[in-house]
């Protein structure tokens, strides 16, 4: 890699900040002064320094987001604010994104990363990952809407969905509503909401709660994100 490219996905700055550092002779590789930011860097190697500093690279980030509505699940918009917005700036530098997508209006679990090998093995639909949402629904949901969703709901396109488990958490047949929680291993556009106008009933809210072995952290603000454990990654990518 190149070392102005390792420094700035370091955190030490634009590749015009870097520049300057370099010739500011700051920064040392194995204890000598180099001031070149196209000079190669082997990672596994090579030890590099900023006035002293050891720099720490990380290839790849793993962040849990707790997303709000309102937000998009893009890394760029003209119009909405986006999931990447939410990002301090030193955590957009290595350029993550969200793994699959929430709309809009939902809100809950969203794993961004740059890791795009374990992304495709999270999305791929060979892989039978599951995704766990609550909701809140418009109609009072039926035993016979949870035997129609493990049989496979067919949607508005003629799709038919995979199986899906639908629990029913609570129903008030007097202001006919209910609480559910649904697992499916898909990811179609609008799924969940999909899936309940087939049965005649509407979503009104919306929150994801895990994803694979990924739960969201019952602690961690609407809005506010932080970095996967190690044990999380491991699950993730041993699951």
């Amino acid at each position: 890699m190149r070392l102005d490219k390792l420094l700035s996905h370091s955190g030490f700055g634009t590749r015009k900040e870097v520049k300057n550092l370099l010739k500011k002779k700051g920064v040392t590789v194995n204890g000598e002064v180099q001031k070149e930011g196209k000079f190669q860097i082997d990672l596994e190697k090579d030890r590099v320094e900023v006035f002293g500093e050891e720099v720490s690279y990380q290839e790849f980030v793993y962040f849990m987001l707790h997303k709000p509505q309102g937000v998009i699940s893009a890394t760029t918009d003209n119009l909405h604010e986006t999931v990447i917005d939410l990002l301090q700036p030193h955590d957009q530098l290595q350029e993550p994104f969200p793994v699959g997508r929430l709309d809009i209006d939902t809100e809950g679990l969203l794993l961004l990363t740059n890791d795009g090998a374990l992304a495709h093995e999270l999305l791929s639909p060979k892989k039978h990952v599951n995704k766990v949402y609550e909701a809140e629904i418009k109609g009072v949901v039926t035993k016979e809407d949870v035997i129609a969703f493990e049989k496979g709901i067919s949607l508005d396109d003629g799709y038919v969905c995979k199986p899906a488990v639908l629990d029913i958490i609570e129903t008030n047949e007097n202001e006919g509503t209910s609480w559910i929680r649904v697992t499916i291993q898909e990811g179609k556009f609008h799924q969940v909401k999909r899936m309940f106008e087939a049965v005649g009933k509407e979503v009104v809210y919306l929150k994801r709660l895990s994803m694979g072995p990924l739960i969201l952290d019952e602690e961690l603000p609407l809005g506010e994100y932080r970095p996967l454990t190690l044990e999380e990654i491991e699950q993730l990518k041993n699951r």
